[in-house]
């Protein structure tokens, strides 16, 4: 995995920028404290040329994007706290990565998804000997192996133990699926405990395991623990073109919040990501 992202502070916002994804990423917007944000970002565009820019932003802030060029491409309601809700904004410096060839195929996996909305199967327990747990950073190095199997490239460093231990000291929950002692899995939960959501990503499980059900059973016990945390929305950015992934959120009763177009380097080029939401405070 080359080249990855760097994180800089722009003001008091967090922005993810470099030419492994060719892009820029507002992750964490503070448009109260950073009137001139978007002036800056615009700055980093000509420098390095980089061929999209998404942020997500409160709705307070969406009209400002829009009159700098930006589009709505996906929206979670009640991202903050529950209460309000997140947009991304998109904006496309180079014609061609808007240009999206298999947009239908990709649509037509979300429509299969959607499908699976409110589908009751009863998931089957786990076989004997397998476990889900929580894993800490005596397990680094067999999180980063499993992830350096499973993905080609991706947009973190996740083969590397290091970051996968620093991450675990800045609310991430890294949950692993255990054949007796082996681990064969993983999935990981970004928490935002101020903002009371959380990110469920990176969910990976090697080729032999594949295709029962075992990333419905590491869903099921990371919303488990989430809700007893306090936790009020999930979301996920997941592979538009993972048909099977779309699925099982879509069987998990997540909504569809809308596409990024060509966002950023998985699984050996770059793809488009579909965001799925759900909340818990019901």
């Amino acid at each position: 995995m080359k080249e990855q992202e760097k994180i800089v502070v722009m003001g008091r916002s967090k922005v993810q920028h470099g030419q492994h994804n060719d892009r820029i990423f507002v992750d964490d917007y503070k448009h109260a404290l950073d009137p001139y944000l978007i002036n800056k970002l615009d700055l980093l565009i000509e420098d390095h040329e980089y061929g999209k820019i998404i942020a997500k932003t409160p709705k307070a802030a969406k009209i400002k994007f829009i009159r700098h060029g930006f589009d709505q491409e996906a929206k979670i309601p009640g991202f903050y706290n529950g209460k309000k809700a997140c947009f991304f904004m998109a904006k496309y410096t180079d014609p061609n990565r808007k240009t999206v060839k298999n947009k239908e195929e990709l649509l037509s996996i979300v429509r299969e998804a959607k499908k699976k909305k409110g589908n009751k199967k009863k998931l089957m327990p786990l076989k004997e000997n397998y476990e889900i747990k929580l894993l800490d950073l005596r397990d680094a190095k067999k999180i980063a192996d499993i992830y350096d199997q499973v993905f080609k490239t991706h947009p973190y460093p996740v083969a590397d133990p290091s970051y996968i231990e620093e991450n675990m000291g800045h609310e991430t929950l890294y949950f692993g699926l255990m054949d007796n002692d082996e681990l064969v899995g993983v999935s990981a939960c970004s928490v935002n405990f101020h903002e009371e959501n959380v990110e469920v990503t990176d969910f990976a499980i090697l080729p032999k395991y594949r295709g029962y059900n075992y990333s419905m059973h590491m869903m099921k016990k990371m919303e488990t623990v989430m809700k007893a945390a306090g936790i009020k929305t999930a979301y996920t950015m997941t592979r538009a073109g993972s048909a099977s992934m779309n699925k099982i959120f879509g069987k998990s009763g997540y909504k569809y919040g809308g596409t990024l177009w060509n966002n950023n380097q998985i699984s050996g080029g770059i793809e488009s990501m579909n965001i799925w939401y759900k909340s818990f405070d019901v």
